[in-house]
């Protein structure tokens, strides 16, 4: 069994070959160092998968010293202790590998970014989908050979790179551009809007100004109608009454006008 206290070796196969190869350590002492299983140990030194794997120095390489050797090939139950655990290699420059299956979908990944977002610099979407900035270029000036294939599709979705990697680098080139959406979030709101609320105000103004005007015709017609008034009353007390004792015209005679009583 392998030891749990300790790493493996980088490379555990090629390192088990090596040891089987150019020492003479128990296949369970180079099982248990290794993190493999002992029949895999076995296979290798009988060569029915040595050709397999191309050995490798684990003195070279700092994992395993010489007396560590010596110790277990002197006792057989000795357990090889690591001198140097190795160091994860990860890659850090360079465009971003892509599987084969996907660099299809590359063009249509790097249309969306620079239609939604053109304010993503080349470098940040060269690296980001891991393509060339001339392939960019093209696209953005429409000169790629294949123009007319091209259709802008979310690169999130075709699997070329995480939503986490593509909103750092949309937030950090809107930083940059200074129009960081987050600075100023919108919220959205139940009410009116600020045109609705304009059309609403114009159209109580109009109708304030409609009801103004009527009310204003109808105090100019009372004033006419009051004038007009004032003016026949004016005549009337102008005009005196008949008296009584005014005289009759001469045909006429008390008489005839008790008779026509």
């Amino acid at each position: 069994m392998a030891n749990k206290d300790q790493p493996t070796p980088l490379m555990p196969h090629a390192t088990a070959t090596w040891l089987v190869d150019r020492t003479g350590l128990s296949f369970e002492q180079i099982a248990e160092f290794c993190g493999i299983h002992l029949l895999e140990v076995q296979a290798m030194a009988d060569d029915l998968a040595g050709s397999k794997y191309t050995g490798r120095d684990p003195v070279h390489a700092g994992e395993l010293t010489l007396e560590e050797i010596e110790k277990g090939q002197k006792d057989p139950e000795y357990s090889l202790r690591m001198h140097k655990a190795p160091v994860e290699v990860t890659r850090t420059k360079g465009p971003r590998y892509t599987p084969v299956s996907k660099r299809q979908d590359k063009p249509d990944g790097i249309a969306w970014i620079l239609r939604n977002h053109p304010e993503v610099s080349d470098a940040q979407i060269s690296k980001l989908i891991g393509t060339t900035r001339n392939t960019i270029g093209a696209i953005r000036e429409r000169s790629h050979w294949n123009i007319q294939n091209i259709q802008p599709k979310d690169p999130v979705t075709l699997g070329l790179c995480s939503q986490r990697e593509l909103d750092a680098v949309v937030a950090k080139a809107a930083k940059r551009a200074g129009t960081d959406e987050e600075a100023v979030p919108v919220v959205p709101s139940d009410g009116p809007s600020d045109r609705d609320r304009l059309i609403e105000e114009l159209r109580a103004e109009r109708d304030a100004n409609v009801k103004a005007a009527a009310e204003a015709v109808q105090e100019a017609e009372a004033e006419a109608w009051l004038a007009a008034r004032r003016d026949a009353e004016a005549a009337d007390a102008d005009t005196p009454e008949p008296s009584p004792f005014e005289k009759r015209p001469e045909n006429e005679s008390p008489e005839s006008e008790e008779k026509a009583d």
